[in-house]
């Protein structure tokens, strides 16, 4: 009944939702044979099924690199989030996970669910590790070393400083965007980037993350996860977990327009790593994630659901994203649709308004000047000619149905 009402609200959403489930159900009848890519392929569906749909957009060699990358990564991820482990137990393991991944006989029991999976049967993921290339192999274990190198660190250390915050961002987020960047370059298909842009890459999406998770992570059982930096926060209550009481709505608003103001930074580096990839498919994989993160900032900028609860798109515009990202134009036509929603919910009387419509202001000139938003149709912005037709079918459609029944029951009777 939800979905109905959501069509019936954004009837755009329909044809890119029914061609997203057919995707979907080809994928889960595309899982390799092989026991070890079977497992990986089937628990980088459960892990993340955006993640999953949008990895489909490469070819099989750099799919596979980036699978295996994605769950090494996943299973890092989840050594870090279990609470329950003692510090000295984890940082050992995360400071020595690059070498784990070389080793078929190693896993580590941790994590609920499906991440406890991936941790039991690691083996799986070592198997295919070791099938890639050299190339590919390298740039993972790199990354790999790094990434758990940074996760102890902040394992003692706490987020202070907005400097803290960039450097954990860049220790579970930017590494990606680094490492990413090296398996396309060792795929053949693109030039290295440069570090700087890569990182952009991936702080704009684990900020979006952090903003968006935040009751998620604060009331984390037995122990919160605190990202949120106390040089932001504290300008607005005396506690993090203070922005999640009712009393305290207007300060914690405020805060959340922060934080996603401080995300805001990251747009333009962003938006000129996408517009110098030259292969379609690597394009669209990285073009996609991007979009949605500034649909999510947008969603959650002053907006107090943010302390309540799950602010997330809707799965239909979701959709539209993934079938309607093809080229550049459609980037700027995004980043310039989402900034101005975004945008138009901005109020002049908060503390960083001005500093939020300066960054805004400065995507859409940039999105502006490609001289591209003319030659695209917005899949952001919905039409009320198509909203009124599709009702306009739905009501015939329906009645049509009625007319049938009664005919077929004058028949009988």
């Amino acid at each position: 009944m939800g979905t109905l009402r959501a069509i019936l609200k954004h009837p755009d959403d329909l044809y890119p939702l029914l061609k997203l489930k057919l995707a979907a159900r080809s994928i889960e009848k595309q899982i390799p044979p092989q026991p070890h890519w079977g497992f990986c392929y089937t628990m980088l569906h459960k892990v993340s099924r955006s993640f999953a749909l949008v990895i489909q957009q490469l070819g099989t060699e750099l799919r596979d690199a980036v699978c295996i990358f994605y769950l090494v990564l996943r299973a890092l991820d989840t050594v870090e989030d279990d609470t329950s482990i003692a510090t000295e137990i984890k940082v050992p393991i995360l400071n020595a996970f690059h070498r784990h991944i070389y080793d078929k006989e190693w896993h580590f029991s941790c994590g609920t669910k499906d991440y406890k999976v991936l941790m039991d049967e690691f083996h799986h993921v070592s198997t295919a590790f070791l099938e890639l290339g050299k190339g590919y192999q390298e740039a993972i274990e790199d990354i790999t070393q790094r990434m758990g190198a940074g996760m102890a660190k902040f394992i003692c250390k706490e987020v202070e400083t907005v400097d803290d915050y960039d450097e954990y961002c860049h220790y579970v987020a930017g590494l990606v965007g680094l490492g990413l960047s090296k398996l396309f370059h060792a795929s053949g298909k693109e030039d290295l980037q440069p570090d700087s842009l890569s990182n952009s890459m991936g702080l704009f999406l684990q900020k979006t993350n952090i903003i968006r998770d935040y009751l998620e992570d604060i009331n984390e059982i037995p122990k919160s996860r605190m990202f949120w930096p106390r040089e932001i926060w504290s300008k607005y209550v005396d506690k993090l977990e203070d922005l999640k009481y009712e009393e305290n709505s207007v300060k914690a608003v405020q805060c959340l327009n922060d934080m996603v103001t401080n995300a805001l930074l990251h747009m333009d580096d962003c938006v000129k790593y996408m517009s110098d990839l030259r292969d379609p498919a690597i394009f669209r994989f990285c073009a996609i994630p991007q979009i949605m993160a500034i649909g999510t900032l947008a969603l959650c900028y002053n907006n107090v659901e943010v302390f309540r609860g799950v602010v997330k798109m809707r799965r239909g515009l979701t959709a539209k994203i993934i079938n309607g990202t093809k080229t550049m134009a459609d980037v700027y036509g995004a980043f310039y649709d989402l900034s101005c929603m975004l945008k138009s919910k901005v109020d002049k009387s908060d503390p960083n308004a001005s500093k939020t419509l300066s960054r805004l202001e400065a995507i859409q000139k940039t999105c502006r000047e490609s001289g591209s938003l003319t030659k695209r149709k917005s899949y952001i912005l919905e039409s009320k000619k198509q909203h009124n037709l599709f009702l306009t079918v739905l009501l015939i459609v329906v009645l049509a149905i009625i007319f049938a029944r009664l005919t077929a029951t004058n028949s009988t009777n």
